[in-house]
């Protein structure tokens, strides 16, 4: 596969309004004063709600099983919102990919949060984070954007591969950038029907909300829809021009190009990227998200935000939700966040010893298989106290 030249169209054509240009990374002083700006009472935080991203923990039958109108299988799928049940009775097939998306999404906020103290740890089969997900944090605000970045992904695929009845390939059109000599075909990722119905399902549940005007939880829901599009977006922008070569003895005399979704591992350090510099709101009276500190830009549709400060995830806190670090594994030699000092917030760790097994030396044997040897080693490792 090799790269083209491609300018991708700025939108879909379902985007909101633009909230404006680039925006500069907060200091660490800003973060604390924002911080306690933002404080907020958890106290008083609702018992942890069910969640579309269950069916990444359920089993999600296959579409084959499913029979149209049959309503009983949307009933039973955990999770859903009213909108988002009559969704599944109209898109039965889409379910399952629906939920391959959400464990995308889970997987990849676990592998970017591996070294933090909140690692995006599944607490259960119905909420799947738990209370946590309550708070307006940074880290909710990650959660929904890659979890609607795997249902983009999942469903632009299925389009591809002839799964689902609504969809095929991708109806892009050919770049104008493109060589002249190269043939734009093939089956691309349909990245604009996952979009826009990663957009009505993922969405559903927060449109159908009514809350006052200016109440914060008017805000939350505000907060939840910008990172959800931020997300879908993520997705979206970075899909880009693939092909392949044609000619006798790979010559490569002519190439056949399509669009192909990115690796969703480039999706997630992204969207990483934008929860470190994700930007700090409030709610108006007018029912708007305003920044806590005007002296920034104002977010783009791709920015995340938040409206809560994150919670201590140093202690376990059932209010919070937070799981705290004992036990967790830390880095003796790393002054990162994986590193002992600030993963097991002062309190120290204990060092054990662990048999660890490798393969190793390993040899081609014609034709045609490696066979290795099973190589032990005791290695160290320390756990927060």
């Amino acid at each position: 596969m090799q790269g083209a030249p491609f300018q991708k169209p700025t939108a879909p054509g379902v985007f909101p309004g633009h909230w404006g240009g680039p925006r500069p990374r907060p200091t660490m002083p800003s973060l604390l004063l924002l911080a306690a700006a933002l404080l907020s009472s958890w106290a008083q935080l609702p018992a942890e709600a069910s969640s579309w991203w269950s069916l990444a923990v359920n089993p999600v039958q296959r579409p084959e099983v499913f029979i149209i109108g049959a309503q009983p299988v949307c009933s039973q799928l955990p999770g859903l919102s009213p909108g988002q049940r009559k969704l599944c009775q109209l898109y039965q097939e889409h379910m399952a990919y629906i939920g391959e998306g959400a464990k995308t999404g889970i997987k990849e906020c676990q592998y970017q949060f591996r070294q933090r103290r909140w690692n995006c740890s599944i607490v259960d089969n119905t909420s799947v984070f738990g209370r946590v997900m309550q708070i307006g944090s940074r880290e909710t605000a990650f959660t929904y954007a890659v979890s609607a970045a795997g249902v983009v992904n999942a469903i632009s695929r299925a389009c591809r591969e002839g799964e689902l009845s609504t969809c095929g390939c991708s109806r892009t059109a050919r770049p104008k950038d493109l060589p002249r000599d190269w043939l734009w075909g093939g089956c691309g990722d349909n990245v604009e029907y996952g979009y826009r119905f990663a957009k009505e399902f993922v969405d559903a549940r927060e449109r159908e909300k009514n809350f006052a005007k200016g109440s914060e939880e008017q805000g939350r829901v505000l907060m939840n829809l910008q990172n959800n599009e931020a997300g879908r977006r993520a997705v979206y922008k970075m899909a880009d021009v693939a092909c392949k070569c044609h000619g006798v003895s790979g010559s490569c005399s002519l190439k056949t190009c399509w669009l192909q979704l990115a690796e969703f591992r480039k999706v997630g350090d992204q969207l990483k990227e934008k929860y470190d510099s994700a930007a700090a709101m409030r709610i108006t009276r007018k029912g708007k998200l305003e920044l806590v500190n005007s002296r920034f830009n104002q977010p783009t549709p791709e920015d995340l935000v938040y409206v809560d400060p994150s919670p201590d995830y140093c202690l376990r806190n059932e209010t919070t939700g937070s799981l705290g670090t004992q036990g967790r594994l830390c880095n003796k030699t790393s002054e990162g966040m994986d590193g002992c000092e600030l993963m097991c917030c002062g309190r120290g760790y204990d060092q054990f010893k662990s048999v660890q097994v490798e393969r190793c030396h390993c040899k081609f044997h014609w034709c045609c298989f490696v066979k290795c040897r099973k190589c032990t080693e005791i290695v160290d490792q320390y756990v927060c106290k």
